[in-house]
């Protein structure tokens, strides 16, 4: 999955970015207080995005 289009999916669902970090990005879910590292990759596995939604507590894409 593209890196653009999983942002875009999770500012959907209400995360937003904390900070970003030297090659990862922080993002957080304030309604369930849980963040989660996003890497600075154009392409993101699917296995990986899974993992990101869980560790935020959103639909796996």
């Amino acid at each position: 999955m593209k890196r653009k289009a999983f942002l875009k999916y999770l500012r959907r669902h209400g995360c937003e970015l904390i900070r970003e970090g030297g090659s990862h990005s922080w993002w957080g879910n304030p309604s369930r207080n849980l963040r989660s590292s996003v890497p600075r990759h154009t392409e993101i596995k699917d296995q990986l995005a899974r993992k990101i939604c869980k560790d935020l507590g959103i639909p796996k894409v």
